[in-house]
């Protein structure tokens, strides 16, 4: 599809008014033809024959073929634009937590309560896809991956350029929850309360692993976490020895407040009530992981808070794209070349025939 047009030598357009200039006054200055009657009164209305009117058309035939000669000369030019991103993205590996703790309410989402998860995969998506409310423009040249952990990390979305699918991940993520049989018993005791738990070392060694191998000019992890780190096989700390080693910075991530929070809980029979309960957060541990790696930490107890958050490192690490733009013209002079020289060899043999001025 045509989307740009240019004159290549568009200069020649200046001649048309000099032409169509010099065409009516050397049309009016043009001597008549004379013929001597000694009575003129059967001349007054004369009949008007086919032939007449096509004389009258000729001057006119010949300044729209001129014209068309001229825009010929200008090369007019239709094209198609197409643009090329070249570049080198960041792999950018998001490590989050679906602890048990992430389900206390104490954050607005939409002038409504939710809790800690919704609102993180809610900032998230926007950091991935771009939302301008939150100050985010998305990172559409950069592979994205998907860790989440609780008391076991699982790799949820390899690096990726297809953020659609990543994003639909992300969609996915959910805390953990009991099943119960028909008279109410938890079947999953004891697998719930491991799968509860915080294991952050394991979250951040396994989100290590996805970029080591990375190809990319930056590797960085973004680990969030609202808790403190009491479950895994790997202390956080030879994770973040391991990142430091492989040149992979981490930002880390402090979400919810500490201390006392409204958290749903079920009871045998489903019902679903707002608890109390008390949660610490390890922010010692999050500030030496991010400076030990050349990384931030960040605070946030709230979305805006978290979204502020996300711009902040989306500032921070920039992708190197340029674009390159290319056109490709058609040239369309032969649709007004050829059409002005037919039309002046058609003036031309109606003058010297039928039409051929008097002298």
């Amino acid at each position: 599809m045509f989307d740009t047009f240019r004159l290549l030598h568009w200069g020649w357009l200046f001649a048309l008014p000099m032409i169509w200039y010099w065409g009516l006054v050397s049309h009016r200055r043009r001597p008549r033809p004379v013929v001597l009657f000694s009575n003129v009164l059967n001349l007054q209305h004369p009949p008007v024959s086919a032939w007449s009117w096509v004389q009258r058309f000729v001057p006119w035939m010949e300044g729209i073929a001129i014209t068309c000669l001229v825009i010929g000369l200008a090369r007019p030019q239709f094209g198609e634009s197409e643009s090329r991103i070249s570049g080198q993205g960041i792999a950018i590996e998001l490590i989050l937590d679906i602890s048990g703790s992430m389900e206390a309410i104490d954050f607005e989402l939409d002038e409504r309560q939710v809790n800690r998860l919704a609102a993180v995969k809610h900032v998230v998506k926007a950091f991935v896809q771009g939302d301008a409310s939150l100050g985010l423009n998305g990172r559409p040249n950069d592979q994205i991956g998907v860790i989440a952990f609780g008391g076991f990390a699982e790799s949820r979305c390899p690096l990726t350029l297809d953020h659609r699918a990543m994003v639909n991940v992300v969609d996915s993520l959910q805390i953990p929850r009991a099943i119960r049989d028909a008279r109410g018993r938890i079947l999953n005791e004891k697998s719930l309360e491991e799968e509860l738990a915080t294991a952050i070392g394991d979250g951040l060694a396994l989100g290590i692993d996805r970029l080591k191998n990375a190809r990319s000019k930056s590797r960085i992890a973004v680990l969030l976490t609202d808790g403190d780190s009491n479950a895994g096989a790997i202390d956080p700390r030879d994770a973040m020895k391991l990142a430091k080693q492989l040149g992979i910075k981490v930002y880390t991530i402090g979400i919810g407040q500490n201390g006392v929070v409204p958290v749903p809980r079920e009871d045998e029979f489903g019902t679903r009530m707002l608890v109390p309960a008390r949660f610490t957060m390890d922010e010692t541990l999050l500030q030496e992981i991010a400076k030990e790696t050349g990384g931030s930490y960040f605070h946030a107890s709230d979305t805006q808070g978290l979204a502020a958050v996300y711009s902040q490192i989306d500032a921070l690490e920039k992708s190197e794209v340029e674009e390159t733009k290319f056109s490709r013209y058609t040239e369309f002079y032969p649709w007004f070349v050829l059409p002005g020289i037919l039309l002046l060899l058609v003036a031309s043999s109606l003058k010297r025939t039928r039409l051929q001025w008097l002298a």
